[in-house]
C-alpha cells in the first residue's frame, strides 16, 4: 500500500485510514462509455476494493476520440465494452476485483446488480436510465453522482438519498428530446472534466467526508469558459414520488418494458427480451454463413444481411443496425432469432 498510494496517503482527507476503507468500498459504474472509462480509471488507480463495470455496447471506431480505456485493436475486433476496460485496468491494478457485467440495465435487473455496492456512479447517456438508478439509489439508500456531457457542455451533482434531493426532487420526469452525443457531438475535455468531479464527489462520499460534501448542481461550457453552480439543498421535495413517497415507477414492471429501445443518433434499435434467452453463437454462425457475411467473438456476433447488421449477445438481446425503424427491427428480430 505505501508505495502504490503513497501520494494519497499523504493527502490529509484520506491518509492510511482512508485508503483502508476505500479498499473495503463496493463501487458500481454503470455505462462504459465516455464518462464510465475515466470513472472506472479513478476507483481503479485510486484502489477501491470492488468495481463492477456495467455496460450492453461493444467498442466502434467513433468511441476511441473520448472513450479513454480502448484502443483500434478492440475496435477492430468488436469487443464489448466491459471486457476491452477490464483488461486495461487488470494490468493497471490487479489488486483490485473487477466485474465485467455486459448487461443492458433494466427494471428486471437494476435492483440485482446496483443493491450490493456503496456507491453509484453514472456514465450513461440517456435519462429513462438515470431515473431507474435513482429509484435503486433511493429504495436502498445508496449514494451516487450522476453526470452527463454533451457538446462541449456538462453537470454533475451527487445524491445522497434521503438527506439530499434525488433526481426526481430536481427532475419530475426524464427530460425529453434535446442534444446527444450522436446529433452535437462531444469533445473529449469536457468528458474528462465532468467524470473527474464526478470521481471525487464520489471518493468524498465513499469515505464519509461530510463537511465537504459539495451541495450544488453544477454546470459548466468549457469552450465558452462558463461555470454555473445552483445550490440544490434545500429543493428536496417531499411530495417526491421516490423519495418522499417510496413510489418507484421506474422499478415497477410491467411485463414488456426495455423490450425495444430506439438508441437516438445511431439508426439502430435494441431489442431485449424480459427473460433472458441462452443463445448458441456457434450454432448461429454455421445458420447464417450462407445468408451473409458472419463475424464471432466470445461475447457476441455480428451478421451482416442486406443493409442491416444484426449484433446477438448469448443472453438474447440483439441491436440491429441501419434501421430506426422499430416495426423493421422486430421484423428482423423474429426472421433471424425466432419468437
Amino acid at each position: 500500500m505505501d508505495t502504490r498510494y503513497s501520494r494519497q496517503l499523504l493527502f490529509a482527507p484520506i491518509g492510511r485510514i482512508g485508503q483502508e476503507r476505500l479498499s473495503k468500498s463496493r463501487v458500481a459504474v454503470v455505462g462504459m462509455g465516455a464518462l464510465g472509462t475515466v470513472l472506472a480509471n479513478h476507483m481503479v488507480r485510486a484502489g477501491v476494493g470492488f468495481v463492477r463495470l456495467i455496460d450492453r455496447d461493444f467498442v466502434e471506431p467513433s468511441n476511441l476520440q473520448r472513450q479513454m480505456l480502448y484502443d483500434e485493436n478492440d475496435a477492430r475486433n468488436h469487443l464489448p465494452k466491459v471486457m476491452a476496460a477490464y483488461e486495461k485496468l487488470h494490468q493497471i491494478n490487479s489488486e483490485v476485483t473487477i466485474e465485467p457485467m455486459i448487461a443492458d440495465v433494466t427494471a428486471v435487473n437494476a435492483e440485482e446488480l446496483l443493491q450490493d455496492c456503496d456507491l453509484i456512479l453514472d456514465g450513461t447517456d440517456n435519462f429513462q436510465i438515470r431515473f431507474l438508478l435513482n429509484d435503486v439509489a433511493v429504495k436502498h439508500r445508496i449514494p451516487w453522482v450522476y453526470g452527463g456531457a454533451v457538446s462541449s457542455k456538462g453537470m454533475f451533482a451527487a445524491i445522497r438519498p434521503h438527506e439530499t434531493p434525488c433526481l426526481r426532487c430536481l427532475f419530475p420526469n426524464p427530460p425529453e428530446g434535446g442534444e446527444t452525443c450522436d446529433t452535437a457531438g462531444v469533445i473529449g475535455p469536457i468528458i474528462h472534466i465532468v467524470a473527474s468531479y464526478q470521481a471525487v464527489e464520489g471518493l468524498k462520499l465513499l469515505l464519509g467526508d461530510e463537511k465537504n460534501y459539495n451541495p450544488n448542481l453544477e454546470h459548466m461550457e468549457v469552450w465558452r469558459n462558463l461555470h454555473t453552480q445552483m445550490n440544490i439543498g434545500g429543493s428536496r421535495n417531499s411530495d417526491c414520488p421516490a423519495c418522499g413517497h417510496e413510489q418507484f415507477d421506474f422499478l415497477t414492471l410491467t411485463g414488456d418494458e426495455d423490450t425495444v429501445t430506439s438508441m437516438c443518433g445511431r439508426n439502430s434499435v435494441q431489442i431485449s427480451p424480459v427473460k433472458e434467452r441462452s443463445l448458441d453463437l456457434e450454432r448461429l454462425e454455421v445458420q447464417f454463413r450462407p445468408l451473409g457475411e458472419v463475424e464471432r467473438n466470445r461475447f457476441l456476433l455480428r451478421f451482416h444481411v442486406g443493409e442491416h447488421t444484426l449484433v446477438i449477445f448469448p443472453n438474447g438481446r440483439v441491436v440491429i443496425q441501419g434501421t430506426d425503424d422499430i416495426s423493421m427491427a422486430r421484423t428482423l428480430y423474429a426472421r433471424y432469432i425466432g419468437i
